[in-house]
């Protein structure tokens, strides 16, 4: 679906949604409106609102190989032809004072020269202030692509909010939103779990975690019904609750080093404490939650390059961390558990893995099975608690 270009009405958007598998079930699209334009590119999907000139939402999967493409910027701005009413121009935005606020990141179609250039058309821009579309914003939007990396993949919607009494700029009068949303949801294993932000289009002072809301907070500002795709039950359940806890903000929109310690020299992985981590940059609450999980569940690290099995750390934030940490604390070895034929493995309500009972995916819930069934359903093992295998894959 990524590759489809071109104009698509609501009626068939609707039969495509229908005739797709779950497999492919587009996640991120909103509920489509009578009289929405839906267009797509490579990418991403919008929908162009005449009355204010630009897109009352952009949508799209952000993968974790996406995320971390290297195609440069084309900055090739130019008008969307496959607006039947035609798109705003880069007119309407000179001598504005206002940039030309890219809804869907060029950084974040990074992964195609095709893709990059698609992200210029003048219907994926809105009226930013430049220290909001230089600031804050453009702080979100990394955010994402970390946890794109970190989660594999997310679905992200977002857009400025159109209400009537905007100021509007250019000959076309395009609306200046005073204020912009982001939806994240997190569609995968062993969490799934959404977010939302409204932001005002201003100079951000704040944390970014402070703008963090319930997605059902961002749909009763907008109107728009986000991720209706899902499950009733799931959607319900992400849209509803929100926990930032689960998303880490290293870096980035909380203030850690006003409470971390300074680094004097690199620390002992296998000993160092929360709040000596989080004095290392790039590594948060989140991330120092799951190194001490991991040393808990494995005795600690037997490397520094033991590292890369943390969700979240990937090999550019490894290479960061690595003249700060050491291992000087031997790690201690698991306990041999005692032979069994049959032993006792955990399994959730919602994934596909059987796991240790100490493995750090257990958080939500934890069902105990024994080895043999969880193999007979279907079960994979965990590949970070490593528990024990499957008869016919111990050969």
């Amino acid at each position: 679906m990524k590759k489809l270009m071109g104009l698509i009405t609501v009626p068939i958007l609707l039969a495509i949604l229908l005739l797709c598998s779950s497999s492919t079930t587009q996640y991120e699209l909103p509920m489509p409106k009578p009289g929405d334009v839906i267009i797509t590119h490579i990418g991403y999907t919008l929908s162009y609102n005449e009355e204010h000139e630009q897109a009352e939402w952009v949508a799209y999967e952000l993968t974790a190989e996406e995320a971390q493409g290297t195609c440069e910027r084309t900055d090739d701005f130019r008008e969307d032809s496959e607006v039947p009413t035609g798109s705003a121009s880069l007119a309407d935005y000179r001598g504005s004072g206002y940039d030309r606020g890219h809804l869907i990141p060029a950084a974040d179609q990074k992964w195609s020269q095709e893709a990059m250039s698609d992200s210029f058309y003048m219907s994926n821009m809105s009226p930013q202030n430049p220290s909001f579309n230089r600031g804050g914003w453009r702080k979100l939007e990394t955010l994402v692509r970390n946890w794109a990396v970190e989660n594999e993949a997310v679905y992200v919607t977002t857009g400025g909010i159109l209400t009537s009494g905007l100021i509007k700029i250019g000959p076309s009068g395009v609306s200046v939103p005073e204020k912009y949303y982001k939806v994240i949801l997190d569609y995968r294993e062993p969490e799934l779990k959404g977010i939302g932000f409204i932001l005002p289009n201003t100079k951000i002072e704040q944390d970014l975690v402070n703008y963090v809301m319930t997605i059902d907070k961002v749909e009763a500002e907008t109107g728009i019904d986000f991720f209706y795709n899902l499950p009733d039950d799931i959607e319900e359940q992400i849209e509803s609750t929100v926990n930032a806890s689960l998303w880490d903000f290293s870096g980035f929109g909380v203030s850690y080093e006003s409470t971390a310690p300074a680094i004097t020299g690199p620390i002992d992985l296998n000993s160092a404490s929360q709040a000596e981590l989080m004095a290392i940059k790039g590594i948060g609450p989140v991330l120092s939650e799951r190194i001490i999980a991991y040393r808990k569940a494995h005795g600690g690290f037997s490397s520094v390059d033991e590292l890369i099995q943390i969700k979240g750390i990937g090999p550019v934030t490894l290479e960061n961390i690595r003249p700060y940490v050491v291992i000087i604390s031997p790690k201690k070895l698991e306990p041999v558990e005692p032979a069994a034929s049959d032993p006792i493995v955990y399994i959730t309500k919602t994934g596909s893995k059987y796991h240790r009972g100490s493995c750090s995916y257990l958080r939500k819930s934890k069902i105990a099975i024994r080895l043999s069934k969880a193999c007979a359903r279907g079960y994979t093992p965990c590949s970070r608690c490593n528990p024990p295998r499957c008869r016919k894959e111990e050969n």
